[in-house]
């Protein structure tokens, strides 16, 4: 496969509202609808019995939003996010120790919340450099992005508030729900390439 990184190139949301001169209440718009969606998202949590970190579907939601809105819309929707769960609304997924709050980062998945923002920008970058128009460089776009929330959130496991070290936070954090975000990233990344093929 070979892929090079060409200039950056309009979002999906960009070619979507080309007729609508890109307006910045469309701009705003799509970005909430992102922010929303990752909230909605974290409220479908699964807990697990052996990993203070849940199953969500929230890693789809954000590789997916930045790959339609483009890298600093696609981070800056995951930085509202934050910031709404920072200030104690509650968006992040139910947790049994943890209230809501910026507590939240301090503890088990930090990590992962604090990737969001990083892991959109590269998905989005990617996209817009075409990455998005192809099934197997949607791929590797989101794959990408779901190797920085692992990194992120590995790392925090590991050496950040909770002091477990590598191995405990391999078999926590990313052992469980590797096989299932591989699944998912391999379905998400056929809904980019899908929605082209529809506008073209």
């Amino acid at each position: 496969m070979n892929v090079r990184l060409e200039r950056s190139q309009p979002s999906l949301l960009h070619a979507m509202t080309a007729h609508a001169d890109m307006s910045r209440a469309i701009r705003i718009t799509a970005m909430l609808f992102v922010t929303v969606l990752t909230i909605v998202a974290a409220q479908v949590s699964i807990p697990l019995p052996f990993t203070p970190v849940p199953f969500t579907l929230q890693p789809m939601v954000v590789l997916l939003g930045a790959a339609a809105l483009g890298s600093r819309l696609g981070a800056s929707a995951q930085v509202l996010y934050l910031a709404a769960g920072i200030a104690g609304l509650p968006v992040f997924a139910a947790s049994p120790v943890l209230p809501q709050g910026i507590a939240r980062l301090l503890g088990p998945t930090g990590g992962y919340l604090m990737s969001y923002p990083f892991a959109a920008f590269v998905a989005g970058y990617l996209a817009e450099r075409r990455f998005d128009r192809r099934y197997l460089t949607s791929v590797v776009a989101m794959g990408a992005g779901l190797a920085i929330v692992f990194a992120f959130g590995i790392s925090w496991i590991a050496w950040g508030a909770p002091h477990s070290g590598l191995s405990v936070a391999l078999a926590s954090g990313l052992y469980p729900f590797l096989p299932a975000d591989v699944l998912k990233v391999f379905a998400a990344a056929a809904v980019l390439p899908a929605a082209w093929r529809f506008l073209r």
